[in-house]
């Protein structure tokens, strides 16, 4: 700690001015460092890129509407269909990244949903939604 005087006789009582000389330096040296630098990170090439035109590709996914109702009946796309043109349906639409929204009656057996969901795995489709109607 620094004190004012080498005073014997007198108490001696310690300095209250702070030395900023050295934070000024030390700081105007870091200010020139980074007006040197900030222009080189900057540089850029100039490079002539060709110009061409395109279109965005609109993938959408294919979406298959199935339905079971109580009876244990199919229905895809709102059309009755058997339990193996199901099978052929998500066969026909797995290499084009098919969403399957799922609507099951309250009244339908849970093996048959279970059904369904297995052979939709076996098809390959990852997707799969379930349709509810909203809460009252």
């Amino acid at each position: 700690m620094s004190f004012g005087s080498f005073n014997e006789g007198g108490v001696a009582q310690p300095m209250a001015e702070i030395n900023t000389t050295p934070l000024v330096d030390v700081m105007l040296v870091l200010l020139v460092i980074f007006i040197i630098t900030i222009p080189v990170i900057h540089q850029a090439v100039p490079i002539d890129l060709p110009q061409v035109s395109s279109q965005k590709v609109e993938d959408k996914p294919v979406v298959i509407q199935l339905a079971l109702d109580a009876e244990g009946r199919y229905y895809v796309d709102g059309a009755l269909v058997h339990r193996s043109e199901v099978e052929s349906r998500f066969a026909f639409t797995a290499g084009r990244n098919p969403e399957l929204h799922l609507r099951a009656d309250r009244g339908t057996r849970y093996e048959k949903v279970a059904d369904i969901l297995a052979a939709a795995q076996k098809a390959g489709i990852n997707r799969i939604a379930f349709v509810t109607e909203p809460g009252k």
